[in-house]
């Protein structure tokens, strides 16, 4: 996988995909990330893909996550009812 930077993004920060369209959701900084890691079930050690629904987002909010990177997780999702994504 070619790792390629967004507009606006810096060489190295972490950025977020959503999976079944390929849409790249944003760039976040890695205490976003550390908190999805921390938050999230992984099925494995390098585990980098999640699956996000309305009640996940939910329990995010409850649990403290920070509310731009809640944003973007709302944006990316829609109107579906749930997507995987994954950080890169």
């Amino acid at each position: 996988m070619t790792t390629v930077a967004l507009a606006g993004q810096t060489p190295g920060m972490p950025s977020l995909v959503r999976l079944d369209t390929d849409v790249p959701i944003g760039t976040i900084t890695d205490v976003q990330l550390q908190f999805l890691i921390d938050q999230l079930e992984e099925e494995h050690d390098e585990d980098k893909d999640y699956f996000i629904d309305r009640e996940t987002l939910e329990l995010l909010g409850d649990n403290g996550i920070d509310p731009e990177l809640l944003a973007m997780l709302q944006k990316a999702l829609g109107d579906d009812d749930s997507m995987d994504i994954a950080w890169e």
